[in-house]
């Protein structure tokens, strides 16, 4: 009876410790953002390597004013994807259309297009139809950076693609969600290297390319 009183009582203490412990939101002012990671110079194989331009909306792009200053230099990825004949595609939102596409990112009509939330590849033929034409390498840029970029980096690496994320091709509404973005893609299970983080003028073409 003794032992079982005894039990019960560090049990009740245990309980009483944990429930009075700080989260992670009690702690939230005391967190420090890590040392920024370092961006990769990338060169690519246009062969194997495809651009994916997802979610480039009007309704995506003009609320977020980094999103605007974004545009422009995917704009000269795709003119180089184009250029060197690497495979491009892209994606909308569920309720978007390739019409609703910026004009001056809108895909050509052979360029592959897919209609899904933030993973791209989750019920659509973005993985078969990459596989297909040989790709194993994929270019991510998008909007929002917590959204589709995010989701679809994850599901890209975890369906056996090498990724590469210029970060001033993504942009988010927030600060804080594109560098949690960037510490994600760098650490977290599933996605830690397997994902080159870089910037859009740190990316050439491969000798393989040309």
């Amino acid at each position: 009876m003794k032992r079982s009183l005894a039990g019960l009582l560090i049990f009740l203490f245990g309980l009483l410790a944990y429930a009075q412990s700080p989260t992670i939101v009690d702690d939230w002012s005391k967190v420090q953002a890590p040392p920024a990671p370092r961006l990769e110079e990338v060169k690519v194989d246009p062969a194997s390597t495809a651009l994916l331009l997802l979610d480039f909306e009007d309704r995506t792009v003009s609320p977020r004013p980094r999103a605007l200053a974004a545009v422009p230099r995917v704009e000269k990825l795709l003119e180089l994807a184009r250029a060197s004949n690497m495979l491009v595609a892209y994606s909308n939102t569920k309720d978007g259309s390739p019409e609703t596409i910026l004009p001056e990112l809108r895909p050509l009509p052979s360029e592959h297009v897919v209609k899904a939330s933030v993973d791209k590849f989750f019920e659509t033929d973005l993985e078969a139809y990459l596989k297909g034409k040989g790709i194993n390498q994929v270019i991510i840029t998008g909007i929002a950076t917590e959204g589709a970029v995010l989701g679809t980096s994850i599901g890209a690496s975890l369906r056996g693609f090498k990724v590469v994320v210029p970060v001033d091709g993504t942009a988010s509404a927030s600060l804080y969600a594109e560098q949690y973005v960037a510490w994600h893609l760098m650490n977290a299970p599933g996605v830690r290297g397997n994902v080159v983080l870089t910037r859009s003028d740190l990316i050439s073409l491969s000798s393989a390319g040309g």
